[in-house]
Order: structure tokens, then C-alpha cells, then sequence
């Protein structure tokens, strides 16, 4: 038997930073994001064996030890084995040896939530395995545990509801890890046309997003009035979204994309560069009306609004640069698992 699961990628509409802690536990935080059909991937294969073999294929690196109920943190393999502490340590030793395997559609360090997608599609690949009583919320709030505390990678709260959920959603973020998923109805023909208009494009670089995400923590922790009050527009930027979306608004969505874009370089340094700001403008003067980062910037995809048919003109515009445009579609499913 082999334990299947998937999760979805999200690319984040509005808002993004301000699910990161103090900010939301502050202030309170929304951000608005939507899955896309790019996933990551988990299998587990008992064997008799009484071994542990990991592998992340995308990455060339496997690993294999002994059968014992906690697996090194050291740098390597960090994700899975994280996973695995956590599940043995709450449910107690898996019933024999086992092989996991994984992989991602997109890079680490793309912006698109891998590491967090990771986490749920192998938390989901154990709950699938064990038959373990995990919801929605209690899959979501582990990973985010696993992740942000037990292996302390700097990060928000977004990419682990967004992986779990699917669909697209307005997520509210408070003190002590409270977290409200809010899913949208919105019509399809919106859907579709924001699907057609916005563009997703690959910088062709990666970055490491703890160091920005770091520096935008210290900054609230620092009282940075030019950083909160940054933060603040961008929670902002959530709820006109929101609105845009539900009420068809579509020629607005560019313009609040590309005020996103404005107040999320005052967050923190690091988030935009010169190529960055380059690729920004070459797109706007192409027939873009707005576009942003993905994920805690600094490189990674960038993704920009192309009403009417400029589509194709900013992706000539931008094919100069050496990057590469993906195609999607949203999803309104998230996590699933099966066994075969």
C-alpha cells in the first residue's frame, strides 16, 4: 500500500506580511490569497525494514536511518523529519519502517508558500497512513507549528491555511495563533478573467526569505512607524481586493495590486531590487495596470495585472530578461489524500 497527498501553491492577492508575527498579533492581520494548480507532493511506502529512507526528489537529497521515534535536526532532510518528531511525539511510533518521498512544482524560495505546502502534504501523507483524526484547522495550525516553532523558520500563518483550504480565501490573523478562514463565493466569469489577466512570471532567481521576514519582524518590534503604517495599508489592500473580487470590479484589481506594491517595499529592506523595480515598470508600460511580489519579495515570481488582451504584450515586453511565465489555474480544493 502508498500513501498519497498533494497540496496546492497560493499566490497571495493582498495583504501579505501582515499574517507575520508581532504585526498580527498586534494589530491583527488579513490577507487575501488563492490556490493554483501547482502542488507538492508526498508518499509514504511501509517496509519491513526497520529504516527510515527519505527523499526529496526535486532535490537530489536522500537520506536513511534507523527506525527510533525521533530523526536529527540538523539542516538536512529539515521538513520531513520535523514532520515526522511531531507525529511520533503526539500519536505515538509509526507501526514499521517507512519511505517518504516528496517533491514541489516550483522552487524553494519561489514566494508561492513551498516549504509551508511541504509541511501539509506530508503532515496529510502521515494523517493518511495513520487514519489520524486531524481537521482542516488542527492539519493547518500543525504545520504551522512544525515549521514556525519546532524547527524555528522565521514566516507568517498564510501558506499552511491556504495549502490545507484550497480555494480563494480572506484570512483574518490574531494573537495566540488564532486564525479565521473566510472562503469567497466569487462568480466564476470573475474567476476566469482574473485567471486570463494575471500574469505569473519567474525571476529566474530565488531568495531566502527569513532574512526579509526577519528584518520586517524587528521593525514592529522596533516600533518603525514607516513599516506599520506600511503594514497597515496592506491590510488595507486586503479588504479592497475582497470587494473588487466579490463585486466583479476587475479593472480595480491592477490599480490595488500595484498599491500593494508601493507599501510593501516600505516594509522591510530587501524586499524589492533593481531588477525587481525593472521588471515592474517594463510590465507597466507594456499594458500592465498593477502587479506585485509573491511571497517576502527580494526575488521569486512577480505576477502582474494585464487587462484587455496585453497579456501578450507584457510577456514580450519581459522575455528579454530571461525569466519564465507559468501557466495555472486556480484551484478550490486543498489538501487531499488517498492510498493505493
Amino acid at each position: 500500500m502508498i500513501y498519497r497527498s498533494k497540496a496546492p501553491l497560493r499566490i497571495g492577492l493582498a495583504g501579505g506580511g501582515t499574517d507575520v508575527s508581532p504585526y498580527c498579533d498586534l494589530f491583527g492581520g488579513a490577507i487575501l490569497n488563492a490556490t493554483i494548480s501547482l502542488y507538492a507532493y508526498a508518499s509514504i511506502e511501509p517496509m519491513p525494514q526497520e529504516v527510515i529512507i527519505i527523499e526529496a526528489i526535486d532535490r537530489t537529497d536522500k537520506a536513511t536511518y534507523p527506525l527510533s521515534s525521533t530523526l536529527p535536526i540538523d539542516g538536512h532532510l529539515a521538513l520531513a523529519k520535523g514532520v515526522y518528531n511531531r507525529i511520533v511525539s503526539q500519536y505515538g511510533p509509526v507501526p514499521s519502517g517507512f519511505k517518504l518521498t516528496s517533491y514541489v512544482d516550483a522552487p524553494a524560495g519561489s514566494g508561492l508558500g513551498t516549504s509551508s505546502t511541504l509541511v501539509v502534504a506530508l503532515i496529510g501523507a502521515f494523517a493518511e497512513w495513520l487514519k489520524l483524526p486531524l481537521g482542516e484547522y488542527d492539519i493547518a495550525h500543525m504545520a504551522f507549528e512544525v515549521e514556525r516553532i519546532e524547527l524555528a523558520m522565521a514566516g507568517g500563518k498564510q501558506d499552511q491555511y491556504a495549502a490545507t483550504f484550497g480555494g480563494v480565501n480572506f484570512m483574518e490573523f490574531y494573537k495566540d495563533d488564532t486564525v479565521i478562514v473566510n472562503p469567497l463565493r466569487i462568480k466564476k466569469q470573475y474567476l476566469y478573467e482574473l485567471e486570463n489577466n494575471l500574469l505569473l512570471y519567474f525571476t529566474a532567481t530565488s531568495r531566502l526569505s527569513s532574512t526579509i521576514i526577519e528584518a520586517q519582524s524587528k521593525n514592529v518590534t522596533d516600533n518603525n512607524t514607516v513599516s506599520i503604517e506600511a503594514m497597515h495599508q496592506l491590510k488595507e489592500q486586503s479588504r479592497m481586493m475582497k470587494e473588487a473580487l466579490l463585486k466583479g470590479k476587475l479593472n480595480d484589481i491592477g490599480p490595488i495590486l500595484d498599491f500593494g506594491f508601493k507599501h510593501k517595499k516600505r516594509m522591510a529592506a530587501g524586499i524589492s531590487n533593481d531588477l525587481m523595480d525593472e521588471l515592474y515598470d517594463t510590465a507597466l508600460k507594456a499594458g500592465a495596470t498593477g502587479g506585485k511580489i509573491t511571497g517576502a519579495g527580494g526575488g521569486g515570481y512577480m505576477m502582474f495585472y494585464c487587462p484587455g488582451n496585453s497579456n501578450y504584450y507584457v510577456r514580450q515586453a519581459l522575455a528579454r530578461y530571461g525569466g519564465t511565465f507559468n501557466n495555472y489555474q486556480f484551484t478550490d480544493r486543498g489538501l487531499a489524500t488517498w492510498s493505493v
